[in-house]
């Protein structure tokens, strides 16, 4: 299977080697560029906007020009946004963020947070999967409910294996690899999972089974996590769901929802949140499944001028209650990933309508605000942290095939004297769920420098150890051959010593500024 991931890998480096130089055959140079200062553009009004109007709030509310708390009420938009900075070449305001977020944020603080939008804590249970909802200051309620969507569950092994690596410490990879192995045992009959899970019994609450709503990122970090680990484990875990998905829920390159033990289609509907799937196709090198059902997403795109949330397959229009379009990247990231791959500027025409109607139906004076209703573009006064993060992002990286995020690895840095073999920013770079970038050579070149430490502490105590036992009762003042020597003071081991001799967080050697983010998956400024 590892050989298959390889082969795949390689054949989409080889399409990215060919074309992520080379505008689209309808795009000049000119026309990428002048997309990205409309990009640019779109970004510092939202950015500009929320700092204005909202920080320190979660996010901004375009329509009133003020802030609210949503997630956690730790400036999530703020930093959510400032990868994207550095993606736009600003590092100036990057790095001054970092330091303001570095010295305003906490977490410690009494809020009820969604693990899943947070990415942390609550494992705690006897099934290893986690809770929904965990209090940042006080743990898991008492009066918690244990039931928590699919996605919550096994939206992990990225964001954990990445702190592992970088720590030294295994309990992040562990749990979250623990999740994702309690999830796979309760997989129906004929391959499928369910929406929602009780975490205590391991009862499957909501039977519905497909690749969207609370279910998605599961399949997305399934392949993420193989590539970034070079995990066999997490890859068949997927393979066999894809053929599953394949039998059931696929239908004339359309993605339904269906019993998960029956396999009877339940909702024939196509979500917005479906739309990263052609993406993630495009990574296991299944181009042809990939590029006919992202067809089908776009035809809904240039029916709306957005996707809605629900859309009925067979009707062919919107469903009730769902007709909204929050900004969400999912298209646009799937229009990055495959024009990638293929270099056909039909994703680039997506791009320049995603950007013509944000611009044209979202637009107001304080940002840009949640189309309502895609029927008659009435907005909502809401602005989630996505846009900046992902949405605009994704539409960037469309239209910048020199952006350092696509290297083929012509350029690099290295770790330094000490270690001149590590092989940093030299492209293959690993998106989570929420479009921030992870460099799997850095998790890779850091464990390893991690492991060597560790090595050489253990080493040095045996050392020490050794010495203390040659001086025993029985053994003080003697060497091999019987020979009086003077004696060296060695002083006992001591749990301070232990301490003192931790490898730091960050292991490797010190990197140029712009190589940090892809090191720790997190900003860090040059003085840290």
């Amino acid at each position: 299977m590892l050989k298959y991931l390889y082969i795949s890998c390689v054949c989409v480096l080889h399409a990215l080697l060919n074309t992520s130089h080379v505008a689209g055959r309808d795009f000049t140079r000119q026309d990428m560029a002048d997309y990205r200062e409309r990009i640019k553009s779109m970004f510092y009004h939202a950015y500009n906007n929320y700092l204005e109007n909202a920080f320190p709030y979660d996010e901004l509310r375009p329509l009133t020009c003020d802030g609210q708390d949503t997630w956690g009420s730790f400036s999530l938009t703020l930093i959510d946004a400032l990868d994207t900075l550095l993606i736009l070449g600003n590092s100036t305001e990057f790095q001054r963020v970092a330091r303001l977020l570095q010295d305003r944020i906490n977490f410690d603080i009494d809020v009820n947070a969604s693990v899943f939008e947070t990415n942390i804590r609550a494992f705690q249970t006897p099934t290893g999967m986690p809770y929904g909802t965990v209090n940042l200051l006080h743990g898991v309620n008492p009066t918690e409910t244990p039931v928590t969507c699919t996605a919550g569950i096994g939206t992990f092994i990225l964001e954990f294996a990445t702190l592992s690596r970088l720590t030294g410490d295994p309990v992040f990879e562990e749990v979250a690899k623990k999740a994702l192995r309690a999830l796979w045992k309760t997989r129906s009959e004929i391959g499928l999972v369910g929406n929602h899970i009780d975490v205590l019994s391991s009862k499957w609450v909501a039977q519905d089974a497909g690749i969207g709503a609370g279910v998605d990122s599961y399949f997305e970090y399934l392949v993420k996590g193989a590539i970034m680990l070079q995990d066999e484990e997490l890859m068949l875990m997927f393979s066999e769901y894809d053929k599953a998905i394949k039998n059931y829920t696929k239908f004339d390159d359309w993605y339904l929802w269906v019993q998960m033990h029956k396999g009877t289609v339940t909702m024939p509907v196509f979500q917005s949140l479906e739309a990263f799937w052609p993406g993630m196709q495009s990574l296991i090198g299944d181009l042809d499944n990939a590029m006919k059902t992202f067809l089908n997403y776009y035809t809904v795109w240039k029916q709306f001028g957005g996707l809605p949330e629900f859309y009925s397959i067979p009707q062919g229009y919107t469903v009730e209650k769902r007709e909204g379009y929050p900004l969400r990247p999912e298209l646009i990231e799937s229009a990055m990933y495959l024009y990638r791959a293929t270099g056909d500027p039909t994703f680039l025409k997506m791009g320049c309508d995603a950007v013509e109607s944000i611009e044209k139906i979202s637009k107001v004076e304080c940002g840009f605000a949640t189309v309502k209703d895609v029927r008659d573009h009435k907005l909502d006064n809401r602005m989630e942290s996505f846009f900046l993060a992902e949405t605009v992002k994704y539409l960037y990286l469309l239209f910048d095939p020199d952006n350092f995020l696509h290297n083929s690895g012509s350029q690099f840095d290295t770790g330094g004297v000490l270690n001149a073999d590590c092989i940093l920013g030299a492209g293959g770079y690993i998106f989570n769920t929420e479009a921030h970038p992870l460099d799997p050579a850095a998790l890779h070149c850091c464990s390893r420098r991690q492991q060597e430490f560790l090595e050489v502490e253990e080493m040095m105590l045996d050392l020490k150890n050794s010495h203390l036992h040659s001086r025993s009762p029985n053994n003080i003042g003697q060497t091999a051959q019987g020979e009086t020597k003077n004696e060296i003071e060695i002083e006992p081991v001591t749990e301070s010593d232990k301490k003192k001799m931790k490898a730091p967080i960050l292991s490797c050697p010190s990197q140029l500024f712009t190589t940090k983010l892809s090191v720790l998956g997190q900003v860090f400024s040059d003085d840290t």
